[in-house]
């Protein structure tokens, strides 16, 4: 059985150069979504979601495989974050901070394929924010990109470099700093973590 990665077809959004800023135009495409609020560091509330939203993730990619033989990679994470007023978007104040986290789902996936692995995930485990996980469209659109090496603490100075480059090319900073967690930081070195940082614009 072949397997659907969609990090391979479509490497041009699921891969990054570290040394330069890049445009990209992202399409709309279908997320598995759960949101909240608060440091992701110490709120137990972001650890509860992003249980719920791998589970749903996994349970969907097996039950789609028994039942219809068609097989999937589960996407790495994606999180939204932003401030209702984005000038106030600071690294030191991440109590304030709304976010979304995301995996992108293949086009065939349906709600109903959806809620029959929220049930079976249900049925195997009590998982408080399971309810909370929806699929939806996100359109992103024009971006500007690039990928950070080291810890999440250190992204810093690419964000700012990804920022001039949107002010220096005539643009505005629009939408939400959107990241993409290439690694697993229970598996990663800190200073090996990989991390496409993305920032839409009008």
């Amino acid at each position: 059985m072949e397997k659907l990665d969609l990090k391979k077809t479509l490497k041009e959004l699921y891969s990054a150069r570290s040394d330069v800023v890049t445009a990209v135009d992202v399409p709309p495409a279908d997320f598995l979504m759960i949101d909240g609020k608060g440091d992701p560091n110490n709120d137990p509330a972001y650890a509860a979601s992003l249980q719920a939203l791998y589970s749903l993730a996994y349970t969907m990619k097996f039950g789609v495989k028994k039942e219809r033989g068609t097989d999937f990679t589960v996407m790495p994470l994606e999180g939204l974050w932003w401030t209702p007023d984005m000038r106030d978007f600071s690294a030191d104040r991440k109590q304030d901070w709304l976010w979304t986290m995301m995996i992108r789902m293949p086009d065939f996936i349906t709600q109903g394929d959806v809620e029959k692995a929220r049930q079976a995930a249900a049925a195997k485990k009590d998982l408080e924010k399971l309810p909370q996980v929806v699929l939806a469209e996100y359109d992103e659109g024009a971006a500007a990109q690039i990928m950070h090496i080291g810890p999440y603490a250190e992204e810093a100075e690419n964000i700012a470099k990804i920022h001039a480059w949107i002010r220096d090319n005539g643009h505005a900073l629009y939408g939400k700093h959107h990241e993409i967690y290439m690694s697993d930081p229970n598996r990663t070195a800190p200073e090996k973590l990989k991390t496409i940082i993305r920032q839409p614009y009008s």
